[in-house]
């Protein structure tokens, strides 16, 4: 079992190597020149490049991308030339808001989806497995950019009860956190009712119930277990995906998170600071897969890596 952790763990780090140099490659052949901008408009070719020799960017690629590396090595996440401060004081600062609105949207999603993907799993057929089945089949459909902008228009526009942008209480947290979560909890309701309709049916389950065991009982006891095993294993993936996926809801509402700098990153070709930004969300990425893999094993000892 020590051998197949290691073995998922080495595989981990293959993919965070191939991450850091597809964001090596990506920023620097999306155009523009970070030296250029840094210097201004009215700069003189010397001072442009006096930036770039500052910079690094007077190296060549290989040598530039060798010199990154050796500093995520050393814990170094390189230095943004926009902001004039370490990536890693940057990053410190970003990360837990954007880790806050993802464990939010996580969080509900999780447990409204496992809540009505059981009622509707038991009932099938009945008004409540249709009206999940219905939020299932929109909220997987609908865009996020379209539902934050019709929960802004409705409860920050029109009612007022929830600021529209910015961070501070609870308040400031419920549309945002409702847009990261949504296709995720129509997502899981869909496979929780799926598993729930499956589980029940099985002959187990009916000689358990010959047995004059309630259905409560035996659907809490025994078919829950088993129809949780594909939501825990979806459970690991998605959070990674929630979290790199925040980027679209945090520049929507003005949430100061990952998402937002990502966005100005780009936009200023602050490209360490971008490679930063894409490494961390691929690390929550392949921790969140690692993590389903272990929990899977836990639910059920008998499934293995292989």
């Amino acid at each position: 079992m020590k051998n197949k952790y290691v073995r998922r763990l080495l595989a981990s780090v293959i993919v965070l190597i191939g991450v850091s140099v597809i964001a090596f490659l990506l920023v620097r052949l999306g155009g523009g020149d970070p030296a250029r901008m840094m210097a201004g408009e009215t700069a003189t070719p010397e001072e442009i490049e006096e930036y770039r020799v500052r910079m690094g960017l007077d190296q060549s690629w290989l040598v530039q991308y060798l010199t990154y590396i050796k500093g995520l090595l050393k814990g170094d996440l390189g230095y943004s030339w926009n902001y004039s401060m370490p990536g890693s004081e940057i990053l410190a600062s970003r990360i837990p808001q954007t880790l806050l609105l993802s464990l939010f949207g996580f969080g509900w999603a999780c447990i409204f989806s496992i809540v009505i993907g059981v009622i509707a799993g038991v009932n099938q057929g009945t008004a409540v497995d249709f009206g999940a089945m219905f939020f299932a089949i929109v909220g997987q459909a609908m865009s996020t950019v379209w539902l934050g902008f019709l929960l802004i228009l409705i409860f920050g526009v029109k009612l007022g009860w929830l600021p529209i942008q910015g961070i501070g209480g609870i308040e400031h947290m419920i549309m945002p956190g409702l847009c990261v979560g949504f296709g995720y909890a129509a997502s899981q309701t869909r496979l929780m009712r799926s598993g729930m309709v499956d589980v029940i049916h099985e002959d187990y389950i009916t000689a358990t119930r010959a047995r004059g065991i309630s259905k409560g009982v035996t659907y809490m006891k025994y078919a829950f277990r088993n129809a949780l095993l594909p939501i825990v294993t979806n459970i690991g993936t998605q959070f990674g995906k929630l979290f790199a996926g925040a980027t679209v809801v945090e520049n929507i509402f003005n949430w100061p998170g990952m998402g937002a700098l990502l966005v100005q990153a780009i936009n200023t070709r602050d490209y360490q600071l971008v490679q930063s930004i894409l490494l961390v969300s691929a690390v929550m990425l392949v921790i969140g897969n690692l993590l389903a893999d272990i929990f899977y094993t836990v639910v059920d000892p008998r499934i293995t890596f292989n």
